[in-house]
């Protein structure tokens, strides 16, 4: 990825204005070994107290990049129940990157966190039809099968 994606300008600016990015060898001790990392890059994403919420493994060039930090941001938001904020930024891979391979997950979560701000299931049997009609061989439209039926 060095060669390919991170020297990219765009994808710099994109990382110093969402993350904290940290570098570490592969083997660094101990946080190669306290965080699972067994191949290279690996790029975790963390909240401030440490707790994974995402996790990439293998090159990605840049827009996938892109979508995959920007999918564990709205992740991160969703799993301390900031649902408004996930949503925000579900959006943004899901209009930004929508040909992205995290563009499937980011409209399920988007629309779990829909169902939990609202309460309405209309947001999860959308998600399903999205999925469905966009991303029909993506595990997320598997996922979503049941809420065909709301």
């Amino acid at each position: 990825m060095e060669t390919v994606t991170f020297p990219q300008e765009e994808v710099v600016r994109f990382m110093s204005d969402n993350v904290i990015p940290l570098r570490l060898p592969h083997d660094h001790k101990p946080l190669a070994e306290d965080f699972n990392v067994k191949w290279t890059p690996t790029l975790i994403l963390l909240d401030k107290n440490g707790k994974e919420h995402h996790r990439t493994v293998g090159f990605l060039p840049p827009e996938e990049l892109m979508a995959s930090v920007l999918l564990g941001i709205g992740k991160m938001f969703f799993d301390v129940g900031k649902y408004q904020e996930a949503i925000q930024v579900l959006d943004k891979v899901v209009d930004q990157y929508e040909k992205s391979g995290a563009a499937p997950e980011a409209i399920f979560v988007r629309a779990v966190a829909q169902f939990k701000t609202t309460n309405e299931t209309s947001h999860l049997k959308r998600a399903y039809e999205i999925l469905k009609e966009q991303y029909p061989e993506s595990e997320w439209a598997k996922r979503a099968l049941p809420y065909r039926l709301l």
